[in-house]
């Protein structure tokens, strides 16, 4: 059963390739092949112009933590849509905007309980790179503007999110970039530098090397540290225990702040509504987006403390930022809804119990001689590819596309499954699926890259 006629799968896929640019693609792979056109959605699945079915193994972009197709959400933005579809949060207020930001207050941890929504991920953490420097500047630090982050991390594409992220070969189009960012190792326990450390000592290690960065530039000038709970790219390394708690401290005794990029981990990815609950930190900035709506509206948010606040409460101070569809009505209203459908049907709860099982599957493929590594947390999962498991050799860069993008990224979809086939660090396949997935999902997606992984390894 197809959802079009061919002709109409022909014209949207043609068009598709003349005229919409797509993000993050090369755009020559689609000169002579169809470009995938994904039509409707339903829970964990999705369909494409064709009418076949594809397990979203990814959210769609680490974003549909409900799942597709809910009604109620729709619901919500066409009914706020009608009472009140725009006004900006400049000056004035909304009750949607005003509603949210008491909901979010009261559910981050500690004193972050001040609110300044954006349309995205990027334009969050740009904002709080902004929020560091006024509120240094503000209180007599001025010098205190250089933002470290870690190796191969992710944290946007505007210029001064792209001079955060630790990606060279996204950065090297665009240079010169904001200046002033630095880079410390990530945790990618697998890859340590000495493998007779144990987790604890691995995260002193590297822990101790903020502090050695803030060290070497001088605490007068560094304003601020940005961390993943579980890192991103590079294929999902979490935290070993202690590291948030020790970098805490660091950030405490040179007084830098620490800003918790949530924008992939909050709201339920790894089971709590913030990664910072889930490993027991403090941050003074969390940055969020994503998964605050389930992607059904674009919104995001950057959550401060009261701290941060405070200069801006005087006198004619102000926070020279805004965003014209930063808390917009119909997106504050679908992420309330989205808030109440997680809470409703303990989302949370769900992760947290079945992200053991989750695991059992994906480490049931490390059997195979391809599969390095299984990491990850919650519904939020990387699998390491390697070319000599013994020694855990990795694929030179000829290799690696030839295996991720000559073969798997085509392959894995071809066979059902939407997911991420990546080599921003070493190469990986990531998997968040929708926070609603079951033992059913996982036993297909293991199943499905146990076909495609066994055939992959017998073209190298």
């Amino acid at each position: 059963m197809t959802d079009r006629q061919p002709d109409d799968v022909d014209t949207l896929s043609a068009t598709a390739r003349d005229h919409l640019w797509m993000h993050f693609t090369r755009l020559s792979a689609y000169q002579d092949a169809p470009v995938p056109v994904i039509t409707r959605g339903d829970g964990c699945y999705v369909w494409d112009s064709a009418g076949r079915r594809y397990l979203d193994g990814l959210s769609a972009l680490f974003v549909v933590q409900t799942g597709h197709g809910r009604q109620e959400l729709a619901d919500a933005a066409a009914k706020q849509a009608a009472e009140l579809a725009y006004f900006p949060i400049w000056s004035y207020a909304h009750p949607k905007a005003i509603e949210l930001a008491g909901r979010l207050a009261g559910m981050a941890p500690g004193d972050l309980n001040r609110i300044f929504f954006t349309t995205g991920g990027s334009e969050a953490v740009e904002s709080a790179w902004k929020l560091a420097r006024s509120f240094y500047r503000h209180t007599g630090k001025p010098l205190k503007t250089k933002v470290i982050s870690r190796a191969i991390a992710y944290h946007g594409t505007s210029m001064g999110a792209l001079s955060i992220t630790g990606i060279p070969a996204l950065k090297q189009d665009f240079e010169p970039l904001v200046p002033s960012t630095l880079r410390v190792p990530n945790t990618n326990f697998y890859r340590r530098p000495d493998q007779n450390m144990t987790p604890e000592q691995f995260g002193v290690w590297a822990a101790d090397r903020i502090a050695e960065a803030i060290e070497f530039e001088g605490p007068d000038t560094v304003a601020a540290v940005y961390l993943e709970p579980v890192q991103n790219a590079g294929g999902c390394f979490p935290p070993p225990p202690g590291y948030f708690q020790r970098v805490r401290e660091i950030c405490d005794r040179y007084d830098v702040l620490l800003v918790s990029d949530e924008v992939i981990c909050a709201f339920g990815r790894l089971g709590e509504y913030f990664g910072a609950d889930k490993y027991g930190y403090q941050p003074d900035i969390i940055t969020v987006a994503k998964g605050l709506t389930s992607g059904y509206v674009p919104l995001g948010a950057m959550i401060a403390s009261d701290r941060l606040a405070e200069p801006f409460l005087k006198g004619s101070n102000w926070f020279a930022h805004g965003i014209t569809y930063g808390g917009h009505p119909v997106g504050s209203a679908v992420a309330l809804t989205n808030l109440d459908i997680m809470e409703r049907e303990g989302l949370n709860r769900h992760v947290t119990e079945n992200s053991p099982l989750f695991r059992s599957y994906l480490e049931r493929l490390l059997d195979l001689p391809i599969v390095g590594d299984v990491r990850g947390d919650g519904y939020f999962f990387g699998i390491e590819l390697v070319k000599d498991k013994a020694t855990r050799e990795t694929f030179n860069a000829d290799e690696s596309e030839r295996l991720l993008r000559g073969f798997l990224s085509s392959a894995l979809f071809e066979a059902g499954l939407y997911c991420r086939a990546d080599d921003r660090g070493d190469p990986v396949i990531q998997l968040a699926p929708p926070l609603t997935a079951t033992e059913t999902q996982f036993i297909e997606i293991e199943q499905i890259l146990r076909s495609v992984l066994t055939k992959a390894g017998t073209l190298l």
